[in-house]
């Protein structure tokens, strides 16, 4: 039995906890779970003291009571009003967590091609599961030691449900896969903590959409892992849209693997919950593989929008490529700190890493920190941040062809943010997420 040494208040009833989760799921679970139940009580909650959490206090956790995961309901016309609701794809729906069978819809996809709740394929003792879970979220044997995993080993100890996608080697999916959580805390704090695990074969190619709601505006915590594995030639372009309600906590963790001239292309578009953190980790196994991150992110108020990006570059002639975009106005804060290892090994590495914030308010603030750490010789590696405010006689330039001010502005910031935007091919995600900028900036 895994115990804390003092009381902790995101995980009241330790013991109880304990014995729930032995309970849940395959035998094999149980002692990871146990293992991890342990990891996290060692270090517990991070604090600004520790150096990845450095901008980013998450004393919502510390200060409230959460209560596992609840069941509620969700009816169908409720999605209507939401961003990518009704989005047309094979859709697999999750409240609070857990798989909603009723809002899900995976019908159409070709053989070869699972897309199911992670808690059936555990409990069906599917091969691949078993195999790739837990594999690819850590860092333990790569370089370098300055990422903190105590939220993935917290997903661990919960780990019961989520989503699981397998294609098939060569099978290219034209239906777009949706994944869909939606968070309802109309009856007290909750923690969830969804995990998705993605796997292509060699050749294997999809679009998948994973998007995070929330439907009421009490407080939740969202502790979310994602997992893929890329074979050979495999081609991923992976969305995530964060929209969670303004006292929401969301902690995510990306982790992709990829295998010789493999593509993963992530498109990141953040704009909700009160504190928001999104880690993108990606190790390069194999020789030219294209890796691509982008993101744009919109704060106000007060939110704290934080990300994270790992691109291991362990094998040679490997391209990676980031583009990280903030808009920030009234007092909200936003991170970005970017790492890119470039292994002794991995010659004729091509690394470009951009991040720019644009400060809407005199009260944003944007903390900023590229970081390289370069082992080869013949390598071409380059990172740029700037920071600034909207241009005044690009604003007057506009008004005085009769574009309102309100309408100017959105104008500038959308041509701002229009490089990322761009970058995502499916054509009705980047509408609503255009149109989601849009509103937020005419607001």
């Amino acid at each position: 039995m895994v115990t804390l040494s003092k009381p902790h208040s995101l995980i009241s009833n330790w013991e109880a906890l304990s014995a729930l989760l032995a309970a849940e799921g395959p035998a094999e679970l149980h002692s990871r779970r146990t293992a991890a139940l342990d990891k996290f009580a060692k270090v517990g909650l991070p604090t600004t003291r520790d150096e990845e959490f450095k901008y980013l206090p998450v004393h919502p956790l510390a200060e409230n009571e959460f209560v596992p995961a609840y069941s509620a309901t969700v009816e169908r016309a409720e999605l209507d009003g939401l961003v990518l609701g009704n989005l047309e794809a094979a859709n697999l729906a999750f409240i609070n967590g857990e798989y909603a069978p009723e809002l899900s819809n995976v019908s159409g996809l070709p053989n070869g091609v699972r897309v199911m709740s992670l808690r059936e394929a555990l409990e069906a003792h599917e091969g691949l599961v078993t195999r790739h879970l837990g594999t690819i979220a850590t860092h333990e044997g790569k370089l370098g030691s300055t990422n903190d995993e105590r939220f993935v080993h917290l997903n661990d100890a919960y780990l019961a449900d989520g989503a699981f996608v397998f294609v098939t080697k060569g099978v290219a999916v034209e239906p777009l896969i949706h994944l869909q959580f939606l968070n309802r805390a109309d009856h007290g704090a909750f923690a969830s903590h969804p995990r998705v695990l993605v796997v292509l074969e060699e050749a294997a190619q999809a679009k998948i959409v994973e998007t995070h709601v929330s439907l009421e505006t009490g407080l939740s915590f969202a502790n979310v892992v994602t997992e893929v594995w890329l074979g050979q030639n495999a081609h991923l372009e992976h969305i995530k849209v964060q929209n969670e309600a303004e006292k929401a906590v969301h902690i995510a963790n990306i982790y992709a693997h990829q295998e010789t001239g493999s593509t993963y292309i992530s498109n990141l578009g953040t704009f909700g919950s009160a504190i928001g953190r999104t880690d993108v980790n990606v190790f390069s196994n194999g020789e030219h593989t294209e890796t691509s991150l982008n993101c744009a992110y919109l704060g106000a108020r007060d939110q704290i929008l934080d990300h994270h990006t790992r691109i291991d570059h362990a094998k040679p002639n490997c391209h990676s490529f980031e583009v990280y975009k903030g808009i920030l106005g009234d007092k909200s804060v936003g991170v970005f700190n970017g790492k890119i290892f470039v292994y002794e090994d991995a010659q004729k590495t091509d690394a470009k890493q951009t991040n720019q914030a644009l400060l809407m308010s005199p009260t944003a603030t944007i903390n900023t920190k590229p970081q390289l750490e370069i082992f080869a010789d013949d390598v071409k590696c380059t990172h740029g941040a700037t920071v600034g405010q909207m241009r005044e006689d690009a604003l007057f330039y506009l008004r005085a062809r009769g574009i309102p001010e309100t309408q100017a502005r959105a104008l500038m910031v959308y041509a701002f943010a229009a490089e990322v935007f761009e970058k995502i091919s499916v054509e009705p995600v980047r509408d609503a997420l255009e149109k989601l900028l849009f509103e937020r900036l005419m607001a």
